[in-house]
């Protein structure tokens, strides 16, 4: 399993994946070019045998630099419990706290319960939100009108 920096090069084969790895949910528009071009620096890809099998796109963020924010995380779906999406969350933990990063924050939706659990298995707790929804804090339309988030944060100090 070899780790590096994404690249803008990455775009294509990533964005093409990743509708089929979330079991055909529509998902492309949420990793738009800008994240390859500005942000290679703070996330990663993951291959194996020179076949993707896993990506982070995570970074600091420029208005609030103690701060860090984890935007998509994804493993191919036949790599899937293998330890390559904590491999990916540790190394972007250890690249923030190089940057002096005190808190990482993400998010997700009220329905993917993997992700919510997935999430607090690595350290990260649940934002009180706004409402519940199925006992979960969440975020009322955090991401415009009826679209609620789940928001996480890990301290990192």
């Amino acid at each position: 399993m070899d780790i590096r920096f994404l690249r803008e090069s990455d775009f294509e084969l990533i964005n093409g994946s990743i509708n089929e790895w979330w079991g055909g949910r529509q998902m492309q528009g949420m990793l738009p070019r800008l994240f390859f071009t500005y942000f290679s620096n703070t996330s990663y890809v993951v291959e194996e045998n020179k076949e993707l099998v896993g990506f982070l796109v995570g970074f600091q963020s420029p208005a609030e630099p103690e701060r860090g924010y984890i935007h998509f995380v994804g493993v191919a779906p036949n790599a899937r419990r293998a330890g390559i999406g904590s491999f990916l969350y540790k190394t972007f933990f250890e690249k923030m706290m190089s940057l002096k990063v005190r808190e990482v924050y993400g998010i997700t939706s009220p329905v993917n319960k993997k992700s919510i659990a997935y999430h607090q298995q690595m350290g990260f707790s649940i934002v009180k939100g706004t409402k519940e929804i199925d006992g979960i804090s969440v975020q009322e339309n955090y991401d415009g009108v009826g679209v609620d988030r789940v928001v996480f944060k890990k301290d990192l100090s």
